[in-house]
C-alpha cells in the first residue's frame, strides 16, 4: 500500500513539473496535443474508424453461396405451393407474383452494388454533416490553443505571486521578530493586520496541485465524450456489418410467403443503421458550436485575469479564482459531459426518421452491457487504490 501511495504522488508531481513548464509560444499547440490530443476527437482514431467500416464491409459476401442455395431451395418451395393452389383451382395464374422470387435472387447475386445503393443517401448525409463539423472543429480546436495558453498564463502568475509571498514572509519574520518588542501595542495591531492578510495570500496562492487537478478534470470530461463518439461509432460499424453480413439471409428467407416483410424490414433497419454517421456528425457540430461558445467565455475570464498579452495579471482577482480550488470557470468541463450525453441519442433519433423496430433495444441491450462492465472496472480499480 505504502508503495502505491508513493508511485501516485511522484505521477502528481510529475504532472505539476509538466503543467508548470513554460513553453514557447511554437511549442503550446504541441504541449496541448501531448497532454490531451490533436482536437477533441482525436483524428487517428477518427481516420481508424473509417478504415475498419471499410474494411469490415469489403466482406459482405462471406455468406452470399449460403444464402444464394437457400433461395433456391425456398423457390422450389414457393413455386410448389403456387403450383398446388392453381391446381386446386384456389388461385388463378398471376405474372407479377412469380416475378417476385426472380428478383429477390438478383438482389442476393448483386449484393455488393445492392448495398452501396441502399447506403448512398446515408452517406451523402454523413459526408455532408462532416464538413460542417470539421469546419467548426477546426475554430474549437484553435480556440483550445489560445485557451491553454492563458491558462499557462494565469499559472505563471501565480507561481510568481506565491514566490513574492514566500519572500515577504521570510523578511516580513525577520523584520518582525527583531523589532517586535520595540514597538507599541498599537503598531503591533497595525503590522499583524498587513502581515496576516498577505501570509493568507501565500497559502491560498498554492497553485501546483489545483493545476494538476483541474488538468484531470478536464480530461476526464474530453475523453467522457470521445468515448461516447467512439462508442456510437463502433455501434454503427457492428450494426452495420452484421446486416451486409447476414442481410442476403433475410432477403432469401423473404421469398417464402411467412417471411415476406424480412426484405423490407432489413431495408428500413438498414438505412436507419447508416444513418448513425450522419446524425452523430450534426450532433458534434452542435455540440462544437457550445464548445465554441464556452471556450470563447473561458478566453474572455482568463484575459480580465492576466490581460491580453498574459502579462497583466490583476492580483486581487487571482487571489479569487484561485481560492475556488480548482483553476478553471467549469464551463468547458460541462460542455464536454453534455456533449458526451447527446451523443447516446443517436440511436433513437434515427428511428425517428427511419421507422424501424429492434434497433432501440438492442442499443439499450448494449447499454446495460457496458454498464456492467463499468461497475466490474470501478470495483476492480476500487480494490487496487
Amino acid at each position: 500500500m505504502k508503495k502505491k501511495v508513493t508511485l501516485l504522488i511522484l505521477f502528481c508531481l510529475a504532472m505539476v513539473q509538466v503543467f508548470g513548464q513554460t513553453p514557447s509560444t511554437s511549442d503550446k499547440t504541441k504541449t496541448l496535443q501531448y497532454l490531451q490530443g490533436d482536437g477533441v476527437y482525436e483524428s487517428g482514431i477518427m481516420t481508424f474508424l473509417k478504415g475498419f467500416k471499410g474494411s469490415i464491409w469489403s466482406h459482405f459476401d462471406l455468406f452470399i453461396n449460403d444464402a444464394k442455395a437457400l433461395a433456391a431451395i425456398f423457390m422450389i418451395i414457393f413455386f410448389a405451393i403456387r403450383s398446388y393452389e392453381m391446381m386446386a383451382g384456389d388461385k388463378q395464374l398471376e405474372i407479377m407474383p412469380l416475378l417476385r422470387p426472380f428478383g429477390l435472387s438478383m438482389v442476393i447475386l448483386w449484393w455488393g452494388p445492392f448495398t452501396q445503393m441502399i447506403a448512398f443517401p446515408t452517406e451523402l448525409v454523413a459526408n455532408q454533416t462532416e464538413e460542417m463539423f470539421n469546419s467548426e472543429q477546426a475554430i474549437v480546436d484553435n480556440l483550445r490553443v489560445n485557451r491553454s495558453a492563458l491558462m499557462l498564463a494565469v499559472a505563471n502568475s501565480l507561481y510568481t505571486f506565491q514566490a513574492q509571498t514566500e519572500v515577504a514572509e521570510k523578511e516580513s519574520d525577520t523584520w518582525y521578530g527583531e523589532a517586535w518588542d520595540s514597538v507599541t501595542s498599537t503598531v503591533k495591531e497595525g503590522i499583524s493586520n498587513v502581515v496576516s492578510p498577505l501570509l493568507e495570500l501565500k497559502n491560498r496562492l498554492t497553485v501546483g496541485m489545483q493545476l494538476l487537478f483541474t488538468q484531470l478534470l478536464e480530461l476526464l470530461g474530453i475523453w467522457i465524450l470521445r468515448l461516447a463518439v467512439y462508442v456510437i461509432f463502433m455501434i454503427q460499424i457492428i450494426y452495420s456489418s452484421i446486416l451486409i453480413m447476414l442481410g442476403p439471409f433475410a432477403v432469401a428467407a423473404s421469398i417464402l410467403p411467412a417471411f415476406r416483410d424480412s426484405f423490407s424490414t432489413w431495408i428500413a433497419r438498414f438505412i436507419s443503421v447508416n444513418l448513425y454517421s450522419g446524425i452523430a456528425y450534426l450532433i458534434m457540430y452542435i455540440c462544437g458550436l457550445m464548445q465554441e461558445y464556452a471556450l470563447k467565455s473561458e478566453i474572455s475570464k482568463y484575459t480580465e485575469l492576466v490581460g491580453e498579452n498574459g502579462l497583466n495579471a490583476n492580483l486581487e482577482k487571482m487571489a479569487w479564482f484561485a481560492g475556488n480550488g480548482v483553476l478553471s470557470f467549469g464551463t468547458v468541463i460541462i460542455v464536454f459531459l453534455i456533449g458526451a450525453i447527446c451523443m447516446f441519442t443517436v440511436p433513437s433519433i434515427s428511428t425517428w426518421i427511419i421507422s424501424t423496430s429492434g434497433i432501440s433495444s438492442a442499443t439499450s441491450t448494449f447499454a446495460r452491457s457496458a454498464g456492467t462492465v463499468t461497475g466490474a472496472a470501478r470495483k476492480a480499480a476500487g480494490s487496487f487504490f
